[in-house]
């Protein structure tokens, strides 16, 4: 007797301990296209916070202009955010389309920089062949202005 009522205790409490809430949907719910940009930005916000800016700053926040950005402020995206989050099964495709577009930009901007870096690459092989072109027409003209120095020597020699 003893063992059935622990028996069914444990499982009541197992039962019990399932996280099946889902919250009331707030009036001021961020649509989902618009939630998949929001994050996206927030997740691009948070990630800089770690790099320089152009005044060689760190630790800058940039969330509160992704805010800005999309006229929101942070109590309205947490209450979004919380209600998606209740549902898991609306969440999952917000973050997998979040993940394609982190990617597609990632890759776009790994274009632009390996266009960037070709550019200056060759910018730096043009100047350098043209640094070597005056370098050798230096070197002619200072073996020709040699060459007639002494010329002029051996046929002033010759004359005496």
């Amino acid at each position: 007797m003893k063992n059935s009522v622990i028996l069914f205790v444990l499982i009541s409490l197992l039962c019990s301990c399932t996280s099946n809430t889902v919250y009331e949907k707030p009036k001021d719910l961020i649509p989902k296209d618009s939630m998949i940009l929001l994050l996206k930005d927030l997740y691009i916000a948070s990630s800089a916070r770690s790099i320089k800016n152009k005044k060689l700053q760190r630790k800058i926040t940039y969330i509160p202009l992704v805010y800005d950005t999309y006229k929101i402020d942070s109590l309205r995206f947490h209450r979004s955010n919380v209600y998606y989050t209740s549902k898991v099964d609306d969440y999952q495709p917000i973050l997998e389309e979040v993940m394609v577009l982190l990617e597609n930009e990632q890759a776009t901007f790994a274009k632009i920089k390996k266009v960037k870096d070709s550019i200056r690459k060759d910018s730096l092989e043009s100047i350098k062949e043209k640094i070597i072109e005056k370098n050798k027409t230096k070197i002619i003209k200072s073996k020709k202005t040699k060459f007639s120095i002494d010329d002029t020597q051996k046929a002033s020699k010759k004359s005496n």
